[in-house]
């Protein structure tokens, strides 16, 4: 070995020994010093954590607490002022538990933008500028002592308002109203997501440390994030949504679709899908179909009603799941040729009007829709309608909306189809008719107004959702002064909106031509307004004047308006007709609109919106 190489050998004899039979080495003091013999060594990980929690609150915490240390005081602000905004009221009533909910949500929401803007503010600004300990404790006892006392005194607010939101909407003004079980609700769920958040914040370092043996540290820190961020974003997409929530709701619902509700039976005309002769089997026709064609009136009931000898109405339903004869590789035009075969089989083509009705999620058809017609026609009356789905709404909103469009189009265009073979003289009024997602249905399948008017002999449509085509270009081209509310549009000549149809369809006074088109559309209807804008944009909704019943004391805050809106939905048919999301006998006055038969009267709506309002419904 040359001398150089002696010199430039580092020397390992100045080392520590490492390695089994090593001697002990003193510890070593702050700064790498060594320590005095018989010093105290580090204390165990009992005692650090006993030292963590001694302390302070206000003091900046140790990095190394990821998950133990105080939450931070900007971002724990924020969360307080989201919450405090979610009391405010909204669109209809909500009970306390949904409270909590939504004031929960909105608090991660808050916490998580405050925690970025402390964290870009830490990160732009030099160490000795920020805030020292003496304004950090203050501030800490500041929020202590005033946080609670304003909370409980906005959570009491927001019961009184609540209270006269009810008694605006038709409802008792009665109320129970937790206080302390919502300030609870809401602090549980943000307590359980910054848990969440800081274990994935921990999962994330810890695969950094592991990727920054291998690479670099900047590239490390890129891969590691990035993979951090595809398995939280599988991880809730796949797992948590796919596989979770829609997978639970769907065996839910698969279930409830091989039921019948109580009371309905296999019926016994031979005018209606499920009945003596009909291509579709009273066993294919899931939960909705058998209460829609099971509940369909009597002539006895129809004749005591008019006064004057009915015929059997015809009501054809086509399930999702087809008899074998019928699958084929495209399922939504099977539908469509089995179902214009079963309105050929009831004669409905005699008929002297043939609606077809866009279904919800389920498959559902609103039998207040069904029997103002039908009573109205004294039986002589068909509808249609195809099931796409028999998910809720809100998981066919998520998973197939489109699927809604495309059954009822291929249904339209094959009733269409076999209407144009049809000597002129022989033709029923052709109508359509939809509720909720039906109502998106039947938009989507014409896709404006005039293509809807000029197919049609007249359309009734009821709390259309808010990303319905037609109802959105009317609203967006409304003639100028009017709400979006309750717009008018081309002067009223063929389309009008009302929610008290008595009075609302009237207005303007224009003529109003044919064929018409009839709204139904309740200004406090959160399945009309709700949209993923409510998050960053204030509606229009909410400008003056406001609906007849939404409560002057509503307001717009970023995220929260769109988790309330959202929570409305789930609470929007616990009012009464013509709020939220019910419409009721509103039905009546609609055909009666739309498409009266021949010497109906304003007496004639009178008395047969008395009817179906105060009838037991059938399902």
């Amino acid at each position: 070995m040359t001398s150089t190489d002696r010199n430039t050998r580092p020397d390992r004899s100045a080392e520590p020994a490492t390695g089994p039979g090593a001697p002990e080495t003193p510890a070593t003091g702050p700064g790498g010093s060594q320590a005095p013999p018989g010093a105290p060594g580090p204390p165990p990980p009992a005692a650090r954590l006993l030292a963590f929690a001694r302390r302070p609150y206000w003091d900046r915490p140790d990095p190394s607490y990821r998950v133990r240390r105080w939450p931070d005081l900007t971002a724990l602000l924020l969360a307080t002022v989201f919450f405090w905004s979610s009391l405010t009221p909204s669109l209809v009533p909500r009970p306390w538990l949904l409270q909590g909910i939504v004031g929960g949500i909105t608090a991660v929401i808050g916490y998580a933008l405050g925690s970025t803007l402390a964290w870009l503010f830490r990160a732009l600004v030099p160490r000795r500028r920020l805030p020292g300990e003496r304004v950090r404790t203050r501030c800490w006892q500041a929020y202590w002592l005033l946080s609670p006392v304003i909370a409980v005194w906005l959570i009491s607010e927001s019961a009184r308002m609540q209270r006269q939101l009810r008694v605006l909407q038709g409802l008792p003004p009665t109320l129970t109203w937790h206080t302390p079980m919502i300030a609870l609700i809401a602090l549980g769920l943000l307590l359980v997501a910054l848990l969440v958040a800081r274990t994935v914040r921990l999962g994330a370092l810890a695969l950094i440390r592991l990727l920054g043996r291998l690479l670099p540290r900047r590239v490390a820190f890129a891969v590691g994030g990035a993979l951090s961020a595809l398995a939280v974003l599988v991880g809730v997409r796949d797992v948590v949504f796919d596989r979770g929530v829609v997978d639970v709701a769907d065996r839910i619902a698969e279930a409830t679709n091989r039921g019948t509700k109580d009371g309905i039976e296999a019926p016994a005309s031979r005018h209606v899908s499920g009945g003596p002769g009909s291509l579709v089997p009273w066993s294919d026709l899931g939960y909705q179909g058998r209460n829609f064609t099971g509940s369909t009136p009597t002539t006895t009931a129809l004749t005591a009603w008019t006064g004057r000898p009915a015929r059997e109405p015809v009501r054809v339903y086509v399930p999702s799941a087809l008899p074998a004869a019928f699958a084929d590789d495209s399922p939504f035009d099977a539908q469509a040729r089995l179902a214009v075969r079963e309105l050929e089989r009831t004669g409905a083509f005699d008929r002297a009007v043939l609606a077809v009705a866009g279904t919800t999620g389920t498959g559902w058809i609103d039998p207040n829709v069904a029997e103002s017609l039908e009573y109205m026609y004294g039986g002589d009356s068909a509808i249609v309608a195809v099931q796409y789905s028999y998910l809720p709404s809100w998981v066919s909103f998520l998973v197939d909306k489109e699927k809604a469009g495309q059954a009822t189009r291929a249904l339209l265009d094959a009733v269409r189809a076999k209407l144009d073979t049809l000597p002129a003289e022989r033709r029923p009024k052709f109508v359509v008719t939809g509720e909720s997602l039906g109502a998106y249905a039947v938009e989507a399948s014409f896709g404006s107004a005039d293509a809807l008017l000029a197919g049609t002999d007249g359309a009734l449509i009821m709390g259309p959702p808010h990303f319905s085509p037609i109802s959105g270009e009317i609203r967006r081209d409304r003639d100028p002064a009017s709400p979006v509310w309750r717009p008018e549009y081309e002067g009223g000549a063929r389309v009008r909106f009302a929610q008290f149809p008595r009075t609302d369809l009237v207005r303007p006074a224009g003529t109003w031509g044919h064929p018409r088109a009839v709204y139904l559309q309740n200004a406090s209807d959160p399945v009309v307004w709700w949209s993923p804008d409510l998050l960053l944009d204030r509606p229009e909704w909410l400008d003056e004047p406001l609906g007849p019943d939404v409560t002057p004391e509503i307001s717009w805050f970023p995220f929260v308006a769109f988790w309330q809106t959202s929570i409305d939905m789930a609470v929007s048919y616990g009012v009464d007709a013509p709020h939220g999301h019910r419409y009721g006998a509103g039905a009546v006055d609609g055909w009666a609109a739309v498409l009266p038969p021949d010497g109906w009267t304003t007496a004639d709506t009178d008395r047969l919106r008395a009817f179906i309002r105060h009838r037991k419904a059938a399902y």
